[in-house]
């Protein structure tokens, strides 16, 4: 990993918990702000699974995934140089948002989540920077390896 690699990971990890941190001191767990109505707000609740709530409680295998992933990832990026910059940019997404989520694992025993959308009526989960990065970077991901570099 370059340096900027390394500062644009950290950047993204500070962003991740500053953003949870302020939900913490700003809101109790449960409370909400709303921002547009009946679309967005500001919830504060905690889980202890991963997306929609799924593996309660396995906070020991999401940390040693997240770990052993992030670990992977960085090896990667360090041994294949010839990566184009955005499939770097995705890793760091990926490595970024899985070791934010890790970060709240260790320390709290769940994550701190707090992004909360109702879509079309659909009251989407709620979620953290942290989940967004992942998601982008794993998306991202997908669609250079399905349609952009299918002969890798």
């Amino acid at each position: 990993m370059s340096i900027l690699e390394i500062v644009l990971t950290l950047g993204l990890i500070i962003i991740d918990q500053l953003t949870k941190l302020i939900i913490v001191n700003s809101f109790g767990l449960g409370e909400s702000l709303t921002v547009i109505d009946s679309f967005f707000k500001l919830t504060h609740v905690h889980n202890t699974g991963a997306a929609w709530s799924v593996l309660q409680g396995a906070r020991f295998v999401f940390v040693i995934v997240a770990l052993l992933v992030s670990l992977y990832l960085i090896y990667y990026l360090y041994k294949n140089k010839s990566l184009k910059k955005y499939q770097r940019f995705v890793i760091i997404l990926i490595v970024s948002g899985a070791i934010g989520n890790m970060i709240d694992r260790v320390l709290h025993g769940y994550v701190i989540d707090f992004l909360d959308f109702n879509i079309f009526g659909y009251d989407f989960p709620v979620f953290n920077f942290a989940d967004c990065c992942l998601t982008i970077g794993v998306i991202l991901f997908a669609i250079d390896t399905l349609f952009i570099n299918k002969e890798q």
